[in-house]
């Protein structure tokens, strides 16, 4: 495993540069009744707002608030439901975080667009990288907001059925070689690479993708790691999602001395002292 220090990312966000010299912590909201993690669904009014100060009071940087489960197998949720859901997260969390930055996780192109012109969201994170809905590459550069590009073989609701590879590393590295391109030809500057830890991966894919994570600076973009309290954690050392925290943390850990420029989480605390422990490690190397 090659160990980096932070390469010079920046984001632009309407305008202003958001630096991701030092890694950032992205903090999940989920508005949805079946997200994997029973621990992060926050459904009532209440439980969104403490859910939101709690990320904002621990230090994360980011808020990226979902309202469509991607667990495996999970069921489909209609546009508009998903927009409604949007809509009162939304809502809450500019009420009670105005100054944080605001990511929406959706691979629908008119709910990226709602979310970005009636709230102001700041980044658009899409599971799909644009296949599940072909409109979604136009809408983010018109939008011009930042575009999380993540990896995923199938759909949530077969994405684990059976995921084969010719070649892991090489099948992952064209397919963003090719979205990569198409993002930049519609004019969006500012692109995110998720390799999507658990999305149509088997366990050994995962920690394939784990050891070779410093090889995806290649494209010159900053990196963002999903895995908080995946299966990829408890399915090796046993347990459950709400027995996964160190396990996430050993991961993240990992990530971060191989370059990770966000990391995606449940548990914000946790990640922001994994960050200041490899930072410190490396101003005193």
């Amino acid at each position: 495993m090659q160990t980096l220090s932070p390469l010079p990312y920046t984001l632009n966000i309407k305008g202003r540069l958001f630096s991701l010299d030092k890694p950032q912590v992205m903090g999940i909201v989920n508005v949805t009744p079946d997200s994997f993690y029973s621990g992060s669904r926050t459904q009532d009014d209440e439980a969104i707002a403490a859910r939101c100060r709690t990320i904002r009071d621990e230090g994360a940087t980011i808020i990226d608030i979902g309202a469509y489960s991607s667990r495996p197998g999970a069921d489909d949720v209609p546009a508009e439901e998903e927009m409604a859901r949007l809509r009162r997260g939304l809502t809450l969390v500019r009420r009670e975080c105005p100054d944080m930055v605001v990511s929406v996780d959706t691979f629908r192109a008119d709910v990226a667009r709602m979310c970005v012109e009636e709230y102001g969201a700041d980044i658009i994170n899409d599971i799909s990288g644009g296949t599940m809905d072909h409109q979604m590459f136009r809408t983010v550069a018109r939008l011009g907001v930042p575009y999380i590009l993540m990896h995923m073989q199938g759909t949530p609701q077969t994405m684990q059925d059976n995921p084969q590879y010719a070649d892991l590393m090489r099948d992952v590295f064209v397919y963003f070689a090719e979205r990569i391109n198409l993002l930049h030809d519609m004019g969006v500057a500012d692109i995110i690479l998720d390799p999507g830890f658990g999305f149509g991966k088997t366990l050994a894919d995962n920690y394939t993708l784990l050891a070779h994570l410093s090889e995806f600076h290649d494209f010159g973009l900053p990196l963002l790691v999903g895995v908080s309290r995946k299966s990829m954690i408890y399915k090796l050392v046993g347990g459950t999602p709400a027995e996964a925290l160190n396990g996430t943390t050993a991961i993240h850990t990992a990530s971060l001395l191989q370059g990770a420029a966000i990391l995606r989480v449940h548990d914000v605390k946790p990640a922001v002292e994994a960050v200041q422990i490899v930072e410190a490690m490396r101003t005193n190397a």
